[in-house]
C-alpha cells in the first residue's frame, strides 16, 4: 500500500469497494494481459496497453508488491507476475489494497471470474453481491417464457436473485448507459407496452446469435423501475453506470443529467440513485448529489485510469457535492491490479486534496480526516446497510 505524508495519514483508512468485479486466475500471456487494462479497443502491437496512464500506474505501484523495483519494463513485470503464478501475485495485489469489503457486480462475464466467496478468500475480504437488473432479464429470456407472463415472471426471479445472492443482495445495479443511454422516457412503461416489447423480443433470439441481449428501451425501462419497487420495499440503493466504459457505450447519452427527471420520480418513491464512475461527467454528478437528497456518486473508473491526475478529478467533484454523498469504489475487472492501482490511486489523490485544505487554512485536520472515513468507508456501510 503506498504511503503518504503531510498532516494526514490516511494510509490505515480500511476501504469499501461500492463496485468492483471479480478477476480472473489465469496465467496470461501479454495481449490478454493488456486487453484487461484498457476500456478502448485492443491497442497496436506496437505500442500496447501499458503506453497509457494506467500502464505506468501499474509499473510504478505494482511493480514493488511483486518484488520489483518501481518503473521496471513491462516485460519484466509480467515475467515476474508468471514467476509467481495468477493466484500468488493477485493476493498480493488485492490485500496490499486495504480493502475490507467488496460488492460485486456478479452480471458481467460470471463464468470466467471469480465469484464473490473465491475473491473474498483470495482478498481476505468480506464481499456482498450487486445484482444486474439487464442480466436478470437476459436469464430469463433464455428460458422462452410466454411473452404475457413476463413481467411477472421477471419480478419473480429478480426478487429471487435477491435474497438467494449472499447474505442478500446489497443493492441493484443497471447498464441502461450501455444499451440504451440515459435520455429516455423515466415514467414506468404501461404493462401492455412490456408484453409488447417482450413478444418481439422473444420471437426474435432464434435469430440472433449468441446469449440473449436486452436492448429495448421498453424493457430496459421496465427492468428499471421493477428494480426501483424491490429497492423501495428491501430499503437497497439503486446503481447506474454513468460516463467512462468501454467502447459498447455511446458516451454523449451517458451524462448523468439526463436522469434527472427519473432522480425526482425516485426521490419521491424514497429510492437511492448511485452514479458509478462518472467522467468526465463528474461536476455533474456532483451538481446532482448536492440537489437532490437521493443521489450519491463515485469516480472510481476514472480514478485508476487516470494515474497523476487522479487528484484533479477528485477535487473536481467535490467542489459542490456534500461529503455523505461520494464513496470510494475501483470498478476493478480481471485484474488484481486494477484493485491495487484504484485503491493506491483514491488514497493519494485524496491526500492531495484534503492535505491542500489544511495547509491552506481551509479545513482542520479533525475534520479532514472524518471526511477522508465518511469516502472511504463509512458513506457505504450507511448506504448499503452493511452493519446491523
Amino acid at each position: 500500500m503506498a504511503t503518504v505524508t503531510g498532516a494526514l495519514d490516511l494510509g490505515a483508512l480500511t476501504l469499501v469497494d461500492h463496485h468492483c468485479h471479480g478477476i480472473v486466475l489465469d496465467d496470461l500471456e501479454r495481449p490478454a494481459f493488456e486487453r484487461l487494462i484498457t476500456e478502448g479497443d485492443p491497442p497496436a502491437a506496437e505500442e500496447g496497453a501499458f503506453d497509457s496512464p494506467v500502464g505506468l500506474a501499474i509499473r510504478r505501484w505494482c511493480a514493488p508488491v511483486l518484488g520489483l523495483e518501481p518503473h521496471v519494463p513491462a516485460g519484466r513485470y509480467l515475467e515476474r507476475r508468471a514467476e509467481l503464478g495468477a493466484p500468488a501475485a493477485s493476493r498480493l495485489l488485492l490485500r496490499a489494497s486495504g480493502t475490507g469489503t467488496l460488492l460485486l457486480d456478479t452480471g458481467l462475464r460470471p463464468g470466467e471470474i471469480l465469484d464473490p466467496a473465491a475473491m473474498g478468500e483470495l482478498a481476505g475480504a468480506a464481499t456482498r453481491e450487486l445484482v444486474r437488473l439487464e442480466a436478470v432479464a437476459e436469464a430469463l429470456a433464455a428460458e422462452r417464457p410466454p411473452a404475457a407472463e413476463f413481467p411477472d415472471r421477471f419480478a419473480a426471479r429478480l426478487r429471487d436473485t435477491v435474497k438467494d445472492a449472499g447474505d442478500g443482495a446489497a443493492g441493484l445495479k443497471s447498464i441502461v448507459a450501455y444499451r440504451l443511454g440515459f435520455d429516455f422516457d423515466p415514467a414506468p412503461p404501461a404493462r401492455a407496452e412490456v408484453v409488447a416489447a417482450a413478444g418481439r423480443w422473444l420471437r426474435d433470439l432464434g435469430a440472433v446469435p449468441g446469449a440473449p441481449r436486452v436492448t429495448d428501451p421498453v424493457l430496459l425501462r421496465h427492468g428499471i423501475w421493477a428494480g426501483a419497487e424491490l429497492a423501495r420495499e428491501r430499503g437497497l440503493p439503486l446503481q447506474f453506470h454513468a460516463g467512462f466504459g468501454d467502447t459498447d457505450l455511446d458516451l454523449r447519452r451517458a451524462d448523468p443529467l439526463h436522469l434527472t427527471g427519473l432522480i425526482r420520480r425516485f426521490r419521491e418513491l424514497g429510492v437511492n440513485l448511485v452514479l458509478l464512475h462518472c467522467y468526465p461527467f463528474h461536476r455533474h454528478a456532483g451538481y446532482l448529489a448536492a440537489a437532490y437528497r437521493n443521489v450519491f456518486f463515485d469516480v472510481g473508473l476514472a480514478l485508476s485510469y487516470s494515474g497523476a491526475r487522479a487528484a484533479a478529478i477528485l477535487a473536481e467533484s467535490l467542489e459542490l457535492a456534500p461529503f455523505g454523498k461520494l464513496l470510494y469504489s475501483s470498478d476493478a475487472f480481471g485484474l488484481a491490479e486494477l484493485y491495487l492501482l484504484g485503491a493506491t490511486h483514491f488514497r493519494r489523490a485524496l491526500h492531495q486534496v484534503l492535505d491542500g485544505w489544511v495547509a491552506s487554512g481551509d479545513c482542520a485536520v479533525p475534520d479532514a480526516a472524518a471526511v477522508a472515513q465518511r469516502i472511504a468507508a463509512s458513506n457505504a456501510e450507511r448506504l448499503y446497510r452493511l452493519h446491523p
